[in-house]
């Protein structure tokens, strides 16, 4: 039997942007994964060490915020990979700034928080 020739659909015009599209989800996927993980490690680590109260306070501030930050990456990866593929072929791209200051934002502010832990940790404030 011979096969019909399928008609291009709307995203074959965009291969490439579309392929790098799924890329950059790929590689936010990654982020949040890695973002969660370093909470849970920081726990473990904490768990095994040290038990001063403002360590305490400063860990579970960490552990929390990794998972929150990692849940807000998956969603907002999603949500920004459906929006630049429609975005994509109605050729309105635009980029996603809030995405970009939001996640930084917490990231930056988890990394404040590391750094109190290793300070506390460090000299038994």
């Amino acid at each position: 039997m011979k096969e019909k020739a399928q008609a291009p659909t709307e995203d074959s015009k965009y291969i490439q942007q579309h392929l790098a599209n799924e890329r950059t989800f790929l590689a936010w996927i990654r982020t949040a994964i890695a973002i969660t993980g370093i909470g849970f490690l920081i726990i473990n680590l904490h768990i095994k060490s040290s038990h001063h109260s403002l360590s305490n306070m400063a860990v579970q501030m960490i552990g929390t915020l990794s998972v929150v930050t990692g849940v807000c990456t998956v969603v907002f990866a999603t949500i920004s990979y459906f929006q630049k593929a429609r975005q994509i072929n109605e050729q309105t791209f635009r980029t996603a700034r809030f995405l970009i200051w939001f996640l930084a934002l917490l990231v930056l502010f988890v990394t404040l928080l590391f750094g109190y832990y290793f300070f506390v940790s460090l000299y038994k404030v």
